[in-house]
């Protein structure tokens, strides 16, 4: 009912999300949080947020280190809702859970910014990350929810980053198929409880409008690129992305990469957000936790070997 092309229904639309993940999915108590705003050597812009969960080893000190490894974080709602911010319940959790450092990279929003821009950020962070941050990329665990999802597979296609990819990839309802049609045939069967995928669309649309959806860094290929980390995907029984899920993973081991999935029955999308709403939420983020350390441990065993 809010029109995201105007400015008030964006506006309105925004604040009604945060509200929501501020109300169901708040962050942790004891969390500390570290903004940064940096440019890297060649111009580029890096804005985002550090986040150290309570009972971290380094949730108290005043230089924290990502020895251990570190988490990247890829928020998502259509390329033009969120923020680090909104998402601080996930990334507090994340880092409790794990012990481990999360960066959240706050990449530009739609419409003002549109096609590539958001691609453009979520890349420089991973630089960033890499080059003065000083983390090898086996000590780093890309997470991302929802369009998120797409932005962090777009980033693992490209070259660069394929040639030295982290030790896994977490993705939360991942967004796989931008021109919805995969979301229209599951709505056909079935309503998402959340929102409409025609309003979706609109939503998304506003980030690749003008340009043709068929563009490689639009429509990955991700059966046919180089093989993906290790990858865990979890999504909602009741949402309308499950199929770009099954369908995204279909493709990861197609192109000769391990992927979990995992559909959780009766639940929404990002339902591991809303903790306070879903009981599920813990049990799915538990798996999260067990599967990002097992991952960097192996990473970790094969570079020793190597």
């Amino acid at each position: 009912m809010l029109p995201p092309e105007r400015a008030w229904g964006l506006w309105l639309s925004r604040q009604i999300v945060a509200r929501i993940m501020g109300t169901f999915g708040p962050s942790l108590a004891g969390t500390r949080v570290e903004h940064v705003d940096t440019t890297l050597p060649d111009g580029r812009r890096v804005k985002g947020e550090w986040v150290y969960g309570p009972r971290t080893p380094t949730s108290e000190t005043g230089r924290s280190s990502t020895s251990a490894g570190a988490i990247y974080y890829v928020h998502g709602s259509g390329y033009a809702v969120c923020s680090a911010k909104t998402h601080r319940r996930l990334t507090s959790w994340l880092s409790s859970l794990t012990g481990l450092p999360v960066f959240s990279i706050d990449y530009r929003l739609a419409p003002r910014h549109r096609f590539p821009t958001a691609a453009h950020d979520v890349r420089s962070g991973w630089d960033w990350l890499r080059g003065s941050c000083g983390l090898s990329s086996k000590g780093l665990v890309v997470v991302a929810d929802s369009a998120g999802g797409h932005l962090a597979v777009d980033m693992m296609l490209q070259p660069e980053v394929a040639a030295n990819n982290p030790a896994a990839l977490t993705l939360f309802s991942p967004l796989y198929d931008l021109t919805f049609g995969l979301c229209f045939a599951r709505e056909r069967m079935r309503r998402d409880p959340a929102i409409r995928a025609a309003d979706a669309a609109r939503l998304v649309g506003m980030y690749h409008a003008g340009v043709d959806p068929t563009h490689q860094r639009l429509t990955l290929n991700v059966a046919g690129g180089p093989p993906l980390p290790p990858t865990l995907i979890q999504a909602g029984g009741a949402e309308m992305l499950q199929d770009d899920a099954r369908q995204l993973a279909a493709d990861i081991q197609t192109a000769g990469g391990r992927c979990e999935l995992q559909i959780w029955p009766h639940q929404v999308h990002v339902f591991q957000a809303l903790p306070r709403l879903i009981p599920d939420a813990a049990a799915a983020m538990g798996y999260v936790a067990r599967f990002i350390t097992h991952a960097l441990q192996d990473a970790r065993a094969v570079t020793e070997v190597g």
